[in-house]
């Protein structure tokens, strides 16, 4: 056997070891942290949300970060604005299934998930999307 060939068994007997580590752990958390993730799963029962799952290190994140910190104060009273951080939580990002971040999933009032979107997301094509959704957001 090659040492090439060794060096990758080793790699991903050390991955499988990582995942099933983590796994272990996102199953044995505490269950606080189960409230939060149902909490956000489920949102706040009154208004349509907008969750945006990143990282406050990639650059699209950045970018959309001014974005949706003045829609969650701007159009608080239409709908809310959420952010998880899926590099510092990410056993929080587990039940939205993400591949590309950012992601945006658009929710009605009642926690249905109403539309998913990947990557950069301008806040005129946010509050565009609402629109087609049916949800008013208070903007010309």
């Amino acid at each position: 056997m090659s040492s090439f060939t060794m060096t990758g068994t080793w790699r991903v007997i050390v991955l499988i070891i990582v995942v099933g580590l983590a796994t272990l752990v996102y199953l044995n958390r505490p269950s606080n942290q189960a409230a939060e993730v149902d909490e956000v799963t489920t949102g706040n029962g009154h208004l349509p949300r907008l969750l945006d799952l990143g990282a406050d290190k990639c650059v699209p994140c950045k970018m959309m970060a001014p974005i949706l910190e003045e829609m969650r104060g701007e159009f608080a009273s239409y709908f809310t604005v959420e952010f998880i951080d899926v590099w510092k939580k990410p056993e929080a990002a587990v039940p939205y299934a993400i591949k590309v971040i950012p992601t945006q999933i658009f929710y009605s009032a009642a926690g249905e998930e109403l539309f998913r979107h990947e990557g950069f997301f301008s806040r005129e094509d946010i509050l565009a999307k609402w629109q087609e959704l049916g949800i008013n957001t208070g903007a010309d």
